[in-house]
């Protein structure tokens, strides 16, 4: 994965290259040597800088090869909403395990530092000369600076998918039989948390990955353990709500029901064993 050769980025590179062409074409017009030295300090700085922090992202691999298991993950979010991804365990390694690892080109600290000096300098000198230009090509200079700082601005305010080349991932959404077609990633609305709960175990057909998402008594124990044996009948819908979009059989099992059945039996077994305790004493 990297960041994409034709991206937003990539115009605002452009509209930098296309303010310091001109500038400079502007300041030899006006034949403002200071300007020249600033436009070509400033352009020239941007360049240096670029290049000792440039960077490339490096993702986990694995380093014993062979038969790769299944790596299924399921994302809880804190307002309660659940997201399971199928894949093998190469990919739950590079997206959501193990931590990317980042690789300067520049490693070497000294030369990196003796980069910052030269560029500090640059700077300086840079300021120093357009203080000293026409008033003409001081305001051209202040109108493609205000420019330029839009629109980076605006290009990190764009979402990441439209920086980052991810064409070596293949994703194929799939979606429950209630889901909501209409909206991005096919989601199903549930109106209590135990509903949603009930919706991932329903893809996941499995409960082992639930941990702190529900709490830790007998009662959810065995609603977790009747879930799981439900979710043991879902079915590849014989039609599907969108053509191409594989589409789960959410069964016939209201969850709420359930996990208040189970509560009442457990508070019956409770009060149980408290009679009996009172009658031992």
């Amino acid at each position: 994965m990297k960041s994409k050769t034709l991206g937003p980025l990539t115009a605002v590179l452009f509209l930098g290259f296309g303010f310091s062409a001109g500038l400079l074409a502007l300041s030899i017009q006006q034949r403002d040597g200071m300007s020249i030295v600033a436009t070509c300090l400033l352009s020239l700085l941007s360049s240096l800088i670029g290049y000792g922090n440039k960077w490339t992202l490096q993702l986990p691999t694995r380093k014993v090869t062979g038969q790769v298991p299944g790596g299924d993950v399921v994302i809880r979010y804190p307002k309660g909403s659940f997201l399971v991804v199928r894949c093998d365990e190469d990919v739950a390694r590079e997206l959501y395990f193990a931590p990317p690892e980042i690789t300067y080109l520049l490693k070497h600290a000294p030369a990196y530092r003796i980069l910052s000096l030269v560029g500090t300098m640059m700077l300086m000198g840079g300021v120093i000369c357009l203080a000293n230009a026409q008033i003409q090509v001081q305001i051209a200079w202040a109108g493609a600076y205000m420019l330029l700082g839009a629109a980076y601005w605006i290009v990190a305010a764009l979402p990441g998918k439209l920086h980052w080349d991810t064409s070596c991932y293949k994703v194929t959404n799939e979606a429950l039989s209630d889901s909501n077609m209409e909206a991005k990633g096919f989601p199903s609305y549930n109106e209590t948390f135990t509903q949603a709960l009930w919706k991932a175990i329903v893809v996941a057909k499995a409960t082992d990955w639930v941990g702190g998402a529900c709490p830790s008594t007998p009662a959810w124990r065995d609603w977790l353990n009747a879930a799981r044996a439900c979710s043991k009948d879902v079915r590849e819908a014989e039609k599907p709500v969108r053509e191409g979009v594989k589409t789960w059989e959410v069964p016939e099992w209201d969850p709420q029901v359930a996990l208040r059945e189970i509560l009442n039996e457990q508070g019956k077994i409770d009060d149980k064993a408290r009679v009996m305790e009172i009658q031992e004493v």
